[in-house]
């Protein structure tokens, strides 16, 4: 399986740095000050790279959200019951969710995609690609085996693949899974080197008591584990989540494809950290969507080098600031096919000094 992780990760091609270029020179033509438009010129020209034209547009747009239980549940590191992701499950299913809304706002579709709910589910809507039913606990021993996670990163990939052949033009990642901020806390801190009393956050909501608990388990689990940092597929399986595996495969999908992908919260990002290690040149196709509120994201964002567009004090998850984000890259493609140059508009331009 590693070969075919290989085998999607080697087409991977740096952006185009002509289409950039010619983004630029349009930007400067616009009737504006240079760089006036601040983070939005910076986007423009990475969307132009990444589409290979300085006027991108993306119409087909698809929220694909990975759901899937997590056995460190157990040690109670969360606010909501492990059952809450089944019963959420059948919310994202009849379009209930907060990110169905957004996404209808925004234009763009919702997958659900179950890779290791804790339950059987039948709903005409499912895409079901479980790979087993939940983790293990983390704080016990491995979180999975190793063939599973690379099973659960491929399939990321072939749903990364079937949206493109099915006309998507960009992803944005989404997920839910109760416990999934445990295992992407643990990610990071494996990958990164960090410690977890500055990786683990609040997630659902837990109070300054369960925090710490929720602090010494990741420890534990990484103790117990002893994740192998140079190897990200050792880091997924035994610490990891069958969703973020499954999100990291997206990502590479998305970038082997050549479209952008936008990534979410902290999950996402966990997600993200563990695809940049497998292939570094995937993160060119990544979009930071927003700062999540939860603590470790603003690290995670450093570590892949990302700004992020937003910053609402998000922490819902879902895909909820990946679909946000959507109006400000529509907002992108019409200033650079609708706006007036100085030439068209007979304004005279800024005199270079």
């Amino acid at each position: 399986m590693i070969s075919a992780i290989e085998e999607v990760t080697g087409p991977i091609a740096p952006p185009d740095e002509q289409a950039a270029l010619r983004a630029v020179l349009r930007l400067n033509s616009l009737t504006k000050p240079p760089g006036s438009l601040g983070q939005l010129e910076a986007l423009a020209v990475r969307l132009a790279g990444i589409s290979k034209t300085e006027q991108p547009s993306y119409g087909t747009r698809t929220v694909v959200v990975m759901a899937a239980d997590h056995g460190v549940c157990c040690e109670g590191v969360s606010a909501f019951p492990q059952e809450v992701t089944v019963q959420m499950a059948y919310n994202f299913l009849s379009g209930g969710a907060a990110v169905n809304v957004l996404a209808r706002q925004a234009g763009a579709s919702v997958q659900f995609v179950d890779i290791g709910i804790d339950a059987e589910l039948e709903h005409p809507e499912l895409i079901n690609r479980k790979v087993r039913l939940g983790t293990g606990n983390m704080a016990a021993g491995p979180a999975m085996s190793r063939e599973e996670a690379l099973e659960a990163v491929l399939v990321g990939v072939r749903v990364a693949q079937e949206a493109v052949k099915s006309g998507t033009e960009i992803l944005i990642t989404g997920e839910m899974g109760i416990g999934n901020t445990t295992a992407s806390a643990a990610i990071l801190c494996a990958l990164e080197g960090l410690s977890p009393e500055v990786a683990v956050g609040r997630g659902t909501g837990i109070n300054d008591e369960r925090l710490l608990y929720k602090i010494e388990v990741v420890e534990r689990a990484l103790r117990v584990n002893a994740p192998n940092p140079a190897d990200p597929i050792d880091v997924l399986s035994k610490v990891g989540g069958l969703e973020i595996a499954g999100l990291a495969g997206l990502i590479l999908g998305a970038a082997a494809a050549r479209i952008p992908v936008i990534l979410d919260g902290f999950i996402s990002g966990a997600a993200a950290l563990a695809a940049k290690a497998i292939a570094p040149e995937s993160t060119a196709y990544m979009i930071a969507s927003h700062v999540s509120n939860e603590q470790g994201h603003k690290l995670m964002l450093e570590c892949l080098g990302l700004e992020a567009l937003l910053d609402l004090g998000l922490r819902l998850g879902e895909g909820t600031g990946g679909v946000l984000s959507l109006h400000l890259i529509d907002a992108v493609n019409r200033i650079m096919t609708e706006m007036a140059t100085f030439e068209s508009a007979g304004v005279s331009g800024a005199e270079g000094k």
